[in-house]
């Protein structure tokens, strides 16, 4: 197959859209160098709080989370406008052969696990996916990771329990209040414990498993530092003061806890989004209404 070659102005526009996209990430970098304080070695804190805005009910703090939250949401719009420049009905850039192969992937991940009345979920789904992988990468970058932080993984949580709501009440105000009452009307109290319960354990799910993973990196690399001194500290000049332990294994580490779980993480809490919604809806009842509708409206 054949590509035609970009122009100087195709060229160029692309060069902004990736320069864009790593923008934000680089804006992330340089906010934490000039307002963050340095630290006294190894530090396990919370989102580094900027500034506060003063409201009438509640004063709202901009955190480094919320942050690097938008920044992540910004740099994967220009990602997406990069993936789309220059898209033809016929295929004219390998681009475009990655663009037209993961939204195939997508679509076909979201018809095998919700089906086909589903299939407008599939940019929900991408978004939530990329949102969610690199906010939990841009810990390679040396930035604090959204996931890692309870608010924005229980935002992330909360918007998928107002769809399960939603999807739900497909099949009829009083077909959701009976739901509640299922099998035996004891079971009222359980069954709701159990709506809240599904937020909850996305929220908890997703932010412990991305946690964890910083604080065992960090645990270990203040170890491997302190076995070092102990070890070499002895040593003269340069060998008593170089790390020697730290060298590979925060690096190893780092792969797993970092990419391969904060991908993981991401593909896991799609999944669950999709398992949630698609079982909520009472495709049976939902289409003895509309049958009935359509069978009135065709009456009057």
């Amino acid at each position: 197959m054949q590509f035609k070659k970009p122009d100087a102005k195709f060229k160029a526009v692309d060069i902004l859209l990736l320069f864009l996209t790593a923008l934000p990430f680089l804006a992330a970098i340089a906010l934490k160098v000039l307002f963050m304080p340095a630290g006294d070695g190894m530090e396990i804190t919370g989102a580094f709080i900027f500034f506060t805005i003063k409201l009438p009910v509640m004063d709202l703090p901009i955190s480094e989370a919320q942050v690097n939250s938008w920044a992540v949401v910004v740099s994967v719009l220009f990602l997406c406008l990069y993936l789309t420049h220059g898209i033809r009905a016929r295929v004219t850039t390998k681009r475009q052969i990655l663009a037209e192969w993961a939204v195939e992937k997508l679509d076909n991940l979201v018809k095998e696990n919700m089906g086909d009345f589903f299939m407008g979920f599939a940019p929900f789904v991408c978004a939530i996916l990329m949102l969610s992988a690199l906010s939990s990468l841009s810990s390679l970058l040396g930035l604090f990771a959204p996931t890692s932080d309870l608010n924005i993984a229980a935002g992330w949580a909360l918007l998928v329990f107002f769809l399960i709501t939603y999807y739900k009440l497909k099949g009829g105000p009083l077909y959701y209040i009976k739901g509640f009452f299922e099998p035996l009307p004891v079971m009222l109290p359980m069954n709701i414990l159990g709506e809240v319960a599904t937020p909850v354990a996305m929220t908890l799910r997703h932010y412990g498993n991305i946690l964890s993973g910083s604080v065992i990196s960090i645990l270990l690399a203040g170890a491997l530092q302190a076995l070092t001194k102990m070890v070499l500290g002895k040593l003269p000049g340069f060998f008593g003061e170089f790390p020697f332990f730290q060298i590979g294994i925060p690096a190893v580490l780092s792969v797993y806890f970092d990419l391969f779980s904060g991908c993981l993480q991401a593909f896991i809490f799609v999944m669950l989004t999709m398992l949630f919604v698609s079982t909520s809806f009472p495709a049976d009842e939902y289409w003895k209404r509309m049958n009935k509708k359509a069978k009135k409206q065709k009456l009057s």
